[in-house]
């Protein structure tokens, strides 16, 4: 069958141009929707321009049995790999009441049921979207370790390996020297490691131009300095958007992670923007437009961090593949010249404030690891948010509530990994009327 005319679809309003959001408006626009993106900064400007780089598929969520325990030693200290800043806030209590009712046995297997072939997909699709659009993004299939600094830390390790394992992916156990004979920059005191060999690396923010710019190809288009606050709705049924556009001005601002980014002014118009379909994809930020149309998303804002530096003298070891330490939960990325060292998980609210004693943890944790690693400074430091769902698994799919919208959120510290198969989900379902895949990701599961 011939493929459909470009832009000969539905009028589809994607909000937010994350790595979710690009995908689905990929995969949309190469259905034949005429689609449209609204992004309220710039392209890639939330967690998905300074995350690990990762892209890892197979593993079961972070609500497992112990979890809640562990984090309860944890959350109070800053520097830890779990912080949950202390106050008065009843909507994340409810959230984080919701994850310990999820710290099961049984809904471990449900997850891995659910997520397993979904990170086979995956891993195939995001090898064919780089091949097929030509993006130069660093894209390279090389796995990652989990390296353990405990005996106690390899023995968890092992036990999540055994159960991926059982999911037809392939884990392979190292001792220390095993571990340092495949990376000699690893310190001398690490007690193993396991090796996951279905994962890749990649530059994110080479990613994202990448997909947007393949986005544009297609026919979609793209406006930045959108920012949506209300969905339009019509007899029970979404048929547009309510935003404000800012104008651009040529003054440069930083942003962590970016070069010479356009600022904003702080002068807006209303514009009322109306299409057969609205997608919402704006991570953390979807609850709040789901929340006006009576749609409850349980997302919580978890803030990551990252710090890049150079690798040479007196900065990053030259490694030679991605890793994540196990007990600290920092992952170690090299990036063509630099390694990026991200990770923590802070539940601090709805802003981006840069916490120094978080940075300081990710080169402390790297340090152990990596005995060579100097006290260069860092060429970039970053925050982000990333929606986390109360119970691990992303949120995709129509709700039942409201025709002509769909979400997609609540993928956690997976969205660079779930971006293209959730965009296929989506498109499949606002395009031929439903995925299959999408069934246990639905929104009305929380209800």
């Amino acid at each position: 069958m011939s493929a459909p005319a470009r832009g000969s679809g539905p009028r589809v309003i994607v909000v937010g141009a994350g790595v979710v959001g690009l995908s689905c408006a990929y995969y949309l626009a190469r259905g034949g929707a005429d689609v449209l993106v609204l992004e309220r900064d710039e392209v890639g400007a939330g967690a998905s321009s300074g995350n690990a780089g990762t892209v890892s598929a197979g593993h079961p969520p972070l609500n497992r049995p112990g979890r809640v325990a562990a984090a309860l030693r944890q959350m109070v200290d800053p520097t830890s790999p779990l912080y949950v800043k202390p106050r008065w806030d009843p909507e994340l209590w409810r959230w984080l009441y919701g994850f310990a009712r999820h710290c099961t046995d049984a809904h471990v297997e449900h997850a891995m049921r659910v997520m397993a072939p979904l990170g086979k997909d995956a891993l195939s699709l995001f090898g064919g979207l780089v091949d097929d659009e030509g993006i130069e993004c660093e894209y390279r299939p090389m796995g990652y370790f989990d390296v353990c600094a405990t005996e106690e830390g390899l023995a968890n390790a092992r036990h999540e390996a055994a159960l991926i394992e059982r999911y037809e992916y392939h884990p392979e156990v190292l001792d220390g020297d095993g571990l340092r004979k495949r990376e000699p920059a690893f310190a001398g005191d690490l007690v193993g490691a396991v090796y996951y060999p279905e994962a890749a690396v990649l530059r994110p923010s080479l990613f994202l131009a990448g997909l947007g710019a393949a986005v544009r190809r297609w026919g979609g288009q793209i406006r930045e300095g959108v920012t949506v606050h209300a969905l339009q709705l019509r007899g029970g049924r979404a048929v547009g958007v309510r935003a404000r556009e800012v104008e651009r001005v040529t003054a440069k601002r930083p942003y962590a992670g970016y070069e010479e980014n356009p600022g904003l002014s702080v002068r807006s118009g209303e514009v009322l923007l109306g299409g057969d379909h609205v997608v919402l994809a704006t991570g953390p930020f979807a609850k709040h437009l789901a929340a006006q149309v009576g749609v409850r998303l349980p997302v919580q804002p978890g803030k990551g961090y990252h710090r890049d530096i150079e690798v040479g003298p007196n900065g990053a070891p030259a490694i030679g593949v991605a890793c994540v330490l196990n007990e600290s939960s920092v992952f170690c990325t090299p990036m063509d010249t630099f390694v990026r060292f991200a990770g923590t998980m802070e539940f601090s609210g709805m802003n981006r404030v840069m916490r120094p004693a978080r940075l300081r943890q990710l080169t402390r944790a790297a340090k152990k690891a990596f005995p060579d690693l100097g006290t260069a400074m860092p060429r970039s430091e970053w925050v982000g948010l990333r929606p986390m769902s109360m119970d691990g698994l992303p949120i995709v799919g129509a709700p039942g509530g409201v025709q002509g919208l769909s979400v997609a959120t609540g993928h956690g510290m997976l969205g660079l990994t779930l971006g293209p198969v959730t965009g296929d989900i989506i498109a499949n379902l606002v395009l031929n009327g439903g995925d299959v895949r999408a069934e246990p990701l639905s929104p009305d599961r929380f209800e």
